[in-house]
C-alpha cells in the first residue's frame, strides 16, 4: 500500500515538474528577445527560465537531505551497522567537497566583460572549481562503480 501511495506521488511530482518546465522552456524560446537589432540577443524571459531552473535546484537539494534524514533515523531504529554506513558516504562526500575547494584555483580570469566581474572573485572561482573537481571525482567513481559491478557479476556467475 506504501509503496504504491510513494509511487502515485512521485509520478505526480514528476508530471506535474515535466509540464512546467515544458511550459516554462516554450514561453522561453517563443517569448521573443529584448532587442532584436542586437548583435547577441537576450530572450524576454530567461530571468523566468533562471528562477525555474533555481526552484528546481533548491527542492532537489532540500528534499535530498529531507530523504537522507528520514532514511538515516530509520535505518538507525532497524538497522544501526547499515545507518553508521550511510552516515559514512556522507562524511565522505563532505570530505570530497572540502579537498576540492582547498585544491582550488582563485587567480582571477582575464575579464571578457563588466557583467562576469561579479563573479570573478577568489571566493567565486574556488566554490567553482569546487562543484566541477568534484562532479568528476563522482563521475570517476561512478565509472568504477559499473566497472566492478559488471566483474563481480561475471565473477559469480
Amino acid at each position: 500500500m506504501a509503496v504504491t501511495k510513494i509511487r502515485k506521488i512521485s509520478s505526480w511530482t514528476l508530471l506535474a515538474a515535466a509540464i512546467i518546465s515544458v511550459v516554462v522552456m516554450g514561453i522561453f524560446y517563443a517569448g521573443g528577445v529584448v532587442n532584436p537589432a542586437a548583435e547577441m540577443q537576450e530572450p524576454i524571459y530567461t530571468g523566468l527560465l533562471i528562477d525555474w531552473v533555481y526552484i528546481l535546484f533548491g527542492a532537489t537539494i532540500i528534499s535530498t537531505f529531507v530523504f537522507a534524514v528520514w532514511q538515516f533515523i530509520g535505518l538507525l531504529k532497524t538497522n544501526p551497522k547499515s545507518a553508521t554506513t550511510s552516515l559514512g558516504v556522507l562524511v565522505v562526500f563532505a570530505a570530497i567537497m572540502f579537498i576540492s575547494y582547498a585544491i582550488g584555483d582563485r587567480t582571477p580570469l582575464p575579464i571578457i566583460n563588466a557583467d562576469s566581474a561579479e563573479y570573478n572573485t577568489p571566493g567565486w572561482l574556488k566554490i567553482t572549481d569546487m562543484w566541477i573537481y568534484t562532479t568528476y571525482i563522482l563521475i570517476g567513481l561512478i565509472i568504477l562503480a559499473v566497472i566492478a559491478g559488471t566483474v563481480k557479476r561475471v565473477l559469480n556467475k
